[in-house]
């Protein structure tokens, strides 16, 4: 089952990839860089939400556990990602990679990373209720 979910990282993958790119081409140069950041920050993890929830009912999360298991897994695999992708393929320097790692600067990048985290927890728990309501 952990494949699957190791799989739909894929999805999110690509759901960041589309995120990003409607930042760059639709408001960064009217909002500017951070304010465009923090908006897509919000809209990645509203697009994170949704397909995490589609997954979760699509693949149940058998247990807190496994649900824990997968959002370090995610974690780690967005973080490698990042900074592997972006500093070796397009040649991003690090301090620009950890500079989105700076909450006091107003990147909340984290949050994204904080809620790839949880959120599979988070929806087991979703499940759990609706399980316990229609009984």
């Amino acid at each position: 089952m952990i494949w699957r979910y190791i799989l739909g990282w894929f999805i999110l993958l690509i759901a960041a990839m589309i995120n990003g790119a409607a930042r760059d081409a639709l408001y960064k140069d009217r909002l500017g860089d951070l304010t465009a950041h923090q908006l897509s920050t919000v809209t990645g993890i509203i697009l994170f939400g949704i397909i995490i929830r589609w997954m979760s009912r699509v693949w149940p999360i058998k247990s807190a556990k496994q649900a824990w298991t997968i959002g370090f897994i995610w974690l780690a695999m967005t973080v490698a990602f990042e900074f592997l992708f972006f500093h070796y393929v397009t040649g991003h320097p690090w301090s620009e990679l950890l500079g989105n790692y700076n909450i006091l600067e107003g990147r909340v990048w984290v949050a994204v990373l904080l809620w790839t985290l949880i959120a599979p927890y988070v929806f087991r728990r979703v499940q759990q209720r609706q399980e316990r309501g229609t009984q």
